[in-house]
This record gives structure tokens, sequence and C-alpha cells, in this order.
């Protein structure tokens, strides 16, 4: 009896042992299963978007394009047409009438214009329009004209033979000489020479024609250089130092140049 007794005894303990062994199984497979199951994902904070930079609502104007005016080309025959004839129809008077044939005047009141440098005729015709170059006649007679005309006069024009002339005082074409190719070192009057050549024709763009021009008009014309009725920097300082027989001279001697 005793012996089943201690048999009963053991067989509850084994089962006691094997039912917490059954929960501690069932509890480690449970605390397995949790740490393997995958993290729900958190909820998230609404995200607010930022707010765009505001968009201009009128676009800048696009850049007017740059307009490059047309460059005008001087026309010969036009020319010849205009300074034969002029232009009734725009009050246009010919040119011929006091220029003469081809540029060759016929008195000293009017100048040669014949071989005369086309950017040099055609800037006083301009200063003539504009007033910077004052001459009641001349003024009047530019009035009507275009650019375009100033520009086709002066491509006739510059096409022309050169005017002949021939000095008429021999007492003073000496001195007349010494001033053109000289010049008057005490006076710092530098020689004619080196600026309208030594057979005065000049240099083109830059210092007229003076070669064969009628030594009236051209003393005339230092005479104004002198007083200031025209106006050039250089030629005021230089015909303010010439005393009148100096210019007489000098211009004498210049419409011999050929």
């Amino acid at each position: 009896m005793l012996h089943s007794s201690q048999i009963s005894k053991l067989t509850r303990l084994k089962q006691l042992f094997l039912g917490f062994c059954s929960i501690f199984l069932v509890l480690a497979f449970a605390g397995l299963a949790t740490a393997n199951e995958p993290a729900k994902p958190t909820a998230a904070a609404p995200s607010v978007a930022p707010a765009a930079a505001p968009t201009a609502a009128v676009s800048a104007p696009a850049a007017a394009p740059v307009l490059v005016p047309k460059a005008l080309k001087a026309d010969a025959t036009v020319g010849e047409a205009l300074y034969n004839n002029g232009d009734t129809s725009r009050g246009v008077v010919a040119c011929i009438t006091c220029h003469g044939p081809k540029g060759m005047s016929a008195v000293a009141t009017w100048p040669k214009l014949a071989a005369q440098h086309g950017t040099y005729l055609a800037k006083q015709l301009k200063n003539y329009k504009d007033g910077t170059r004052a001459n009641a006649i001349m003024m009047g007679m530019v009035a009507a004209l275009t650019e375009q005309d100033m520009l086709n006069l002066a491509a006739f024009l510059v096409k022309q033979a050169p005017p002949q002339g021939e000095v008429q005082n021999k007492a003073s074409i000496e001195l007349g000489q010494l001033i053109y190719r000289g010049g008057i070192a005490a006076k710092g009057i530098p020689a004619c020479s080196a600026c309208h050549s030594p057979n005065g024709a000049g240099i083109p763009a830059q210092y007229p024609r003076l070669g064969g021009q009628w030594a009236e008009y051209n003393a005339t014309q230092l005479a104004y250089f002198r007083d200031g009725t025209r106006k050039n920097v250089q030629m005021n300082m230089i015909a303010v130092k010439l005393s009148d027989l100096e210019m007489k001279a000098v211009t004498d001697y210049m419409a011999g140049l050929h």
C-alpha cells in the first residue's frame, strides 16, 4: 500500500511538472510571437505644403527692337540733275546759276566747287541749314534740301576736274609761299600745307581743297575766321594772328596751286 501511495504521489508530481512546463511553453511562444509581429505605423501629423512663391501677375514687357537707320547712298547722276536744274516743285534753285557749269564759277563772289571733297561739301551744306555756318543767301538756298540731296550734289561735284587759277600779285608771291609752306614761327602760325597739302588739294574728309580757288573768296573766309563770323576752333586761332597783308599774300599764292 505504501508503495502504491508513493507511486501515486510521484504520478501527481509528474503531472504538475508537465502542467507547469506546458504553461511555460505557451507563455514563451506567445512572447516570441509578439516580438516577431511587425510594428504598426503610428499616425503621422498631417504635413502642410509650403506656400508657393507668388508669381508676377504681369510679365515684364519685351525690349523694343533697335531700329538702325538705313545708310543713305549718294547718287551723282541725281546730283547732277539737281545741280543743273534745281527742283521747282520743292523750291530748290539750280546751283549752276551761281557756281557755274560743273562747279566752275565765273566770279570770285561765288566759290569754285569743282573737285571739292564730297564729305566737306555735304558738311558745309548741313551747317548752312542748321545755322552753324551763317550766310543769309546760302541758308535760304539749302532750306529745302534734304540730306539725300546734299549727298547727291557732293557726289556730283567731287567728280569734276579741279579748278585752275593764277597768282595775280607777283610782289607778294614769296611771302605767300613762305606762309603756305612754312608758316610764321614767330607768330605761332603753322604751315597751311600741313593740312591742305603742298599742292592745295587738301585731305578728303578732313581739310578742304584750296588750290585754284578765287583768292578774294579765300581772303574773305580768313577774315570771317578771324572775327569769329565763321566758327572753327583751329582756323579761328590761326586767322586771328594773320594781318590783312599776310592773308592776301597767302590766298593769292593758293589761287595758283594745282
